[in-house]
């Protein structure tokens, strides 16, 4: 016996209604409709009446594929479902980025946001450390939340709640295309992760459909890419081997074999030696499928533009989570030298290049007014954070914090106000903002762009700032940098008392802890010179006050 037709008794549209109303059938509903019959090769021509279904529903499978040719041509995506970057560098400073006027590098391609669409003055990492503000970012919820949001060794298991709603899900649940490329560092796995098999859960249990990540960070074993849940290139015979309290015997160290360096380092990364930079934590085999530093930006660049083509003829959402300027920098031997300030520079002017293709690529395929770019960092600048790379000796006048005091791992406003841009031609005007805006506000703003609701999030829809049709954005948000907490609340900054060292020699970044409270009027002092606790004791009572409240909460 064939194959009945009864499944066409579940399908919500018939071939008398499409006969009744041809022109209502969407390409969507003729597909469901073709494919009640036409299922499996199974079906079992038995009568004229089912011959003549059968023609029916070619018919209908003919008549979609010129309506969805039709469509593909056009690049006709809904204005209320435009595709989605984001582009995350990773350590680039607020004077960075040429377009805010306080550096000497010169960043075209990041410029061509600003210039295309909003530069924002106020824009905010949750955090002043990478972890935490990837955190953030991607589940619209304060990092110190989750006391597992913070810098992880490269063995970590993930600490995203696969049950919890991600801006990928948001993405998702409209029938987006997702996919994360490039630098991950939330986890991956449980804690006893084996990293020859199935590593998971990760990116793909959080939302991306397609992921492409650092296993950790270039500065940490292990040195390999993960593809959907598996290690990239690795070879059953070459078993894969980490651990981040003993190395393993006969490996080279940094510490012990510095003969086998090409890049040095000034303080830790002297673990496992990879391509000639010794590591934090210690691995051993997976040889084939170890990266090459130097073709990094080209590899996360490729599969960015591989994923944006395949999907350009649907909604699509790409995270491409850069690694520049994060420690070690090296970059390909075409960019360096280019920067005149060394390693740091040169990256950053690889990583302005790679940001310039995808630009490029999206012009080129005709997608400009129908994608929405945004470009920011996951933390403020540093200089030397673990390797002899000439970054202070070549700094010249150029000025990462743009004027702004302290930097990564600082409560001060270098740790966190970051580059923040977005461009969506056609839809955005050109303009600076002095909005208050903050990458954890993604995910309730494009919800609300989306029309996905959402559960309970910190996120803040702020999607008319983010569309450029107000300057009204948050009136307050709670900062972090490794675990201590500022308040952030229109132009003034409450900085409480914290304990521990107020400068940390080895990146010589101020912390901003302090035995005393420190509250700044950033309108008139973006360089938090002139504390006024002092002068102002009842605002600091009353935004201490409105802190506790929403820490306890």
């Amino acid at each position: 016996m064939g194959k009945s037709i009864s499944r066409f008794q579940r399908v919500p549209y018939s071939v008398t209604s499409f006969f009744e109303d041809p022109m209502s059938f969407s390409c969507d509903n003729l597909f469901i409709l073709e494919q009640s019959f036409y299922e499996s090769q199974m079906i079992e021509v038995k009568s004229i009446s089912d011959s003549l279904i059968f023609s029916i529903s070619v018919l209908i499978y003919l008549i979609c594929v010129s309506c969805q040719d039709g469509q593909n041509s056009s690049h006709e995506i809904s204005i209320d479902q435009p595709n989605i970057i984001i582009i995350y560098a990773d350590d680039l400073g607020y004077g960075d980025v040429s377009a805010y006027g306080h550096g000497t590098l010169n960043t075209p391609n990041f410029d061509r946001i600003a210039k295309e669409g909003i530069l924002f003055k106020r824009g905010y990492a949750s955090s002043a450390t990478c972890t935490p503000s990837r955190y953030a970012l991607l589940t619209g919820q304060y990092p110190w939340k989750n006391k597992r949001a913070r810098i992880l060794p490269g063995n970590a298991p993930l600490i995203i709640d696969t049950t919890m709603q991600t801006l990928p899900k948001i993405m998702q649940s409209v029938g987006y295309k997702t996919a994360v490329i490039g630098k991950w560092h939330l986890g991956l796995g449980h804690r006893e992760l084996d990293w020859n098999g199935k590593i998971a859960p990760g990116p793909n249990q959080v939302g991306f459909d397609y992921s492409y990540i650092l296993a950790s960070t270039n500065d940490r074993a292990p040195t390999v890419y993960v593809e959907n849940d598996r290690v990239v290139g690795l070879e059953s015979g070459d078993l894969l081997e980490v651990n981040y309290k003993k190395n393993f015997s006969g490996e080279p160290t940094g510490k012990e074999n510095p003969e086998k360096l090409k890049v040095f380092p000034s303080h830790g990364h002297d673990m496992s030696i990879h391509n000639g930079i010794s590591r934090i934590g210690f691995q051993r085999g997976g040889v084939t499928a170890r990266y090459i530093d130097e073709d990094m930006s080209d590899t996360i660049l490729s599969r960015s533009l591989k994923f944006i083509e395949k999907h350009q003829q649907v909604p699509f959402f790409l995270f491409y989570s850069l690694h520049q300027p994060h420690v070690p920098r090296v970059p390909h031997p075409r960019f360096i030298g280019q920067s005149g300030m060394g390693p740091r520079g040169d990256v950053i002017l690889e990583a302005d290049w790679a940001v310039g293709q995808v630009l490029d690529k999206i012009d080129q395929l005709g997608l400009a007014e129908n994608t929405l770019i945004l470009f920011s960092s996951d933390n403020g600048p540093v200089l030397n954070d673990g390797y002899q790379d000439q970054a202070v000796e070549k700094i010249g006048n150029h000025t990462p914090s743009g004027g702004l005091r302290g930097g990564k791992y600082s409560l001060y406003e270098a740790g966190t106000r970051v580059p923040l841009m977005i461009q969506w031609k056609g839809t955005i005007k050109p303009m600076v903002s002095k909005a208050l805006v903050s990458q954890i506000d993604f995910s309730a703003s494009f919800a609300k762009l989306l029309k996905v609701p959402v559960n309970q999030m910190d996120s803040q829809d702020l999607l008319d700032a983010f569309m450029g049709k107000t300057e009204k954005g948050r009136d307050s948000i709670v900062l972090e940098a490794i675990g201590r907490k500022s308040y952030l609340k229109r132009d003034w900054i409450l900085i409480p008392p914290h304990s521990g060292s107020p400068l940390i020699a080895t990146v010589n970044i101020e912390t901003g802890t302090s035995d005393n409270y420190q509250l700044y009027r950033l309108s008139d002092d973006r360089a938090q010179e002139n504390n006024l606790a002092e002068k102002f004791p009842q605002r600091v009572l009353q935004m201490e006050n409105e802190l506790n409240d929403l820490l306890k909460n």
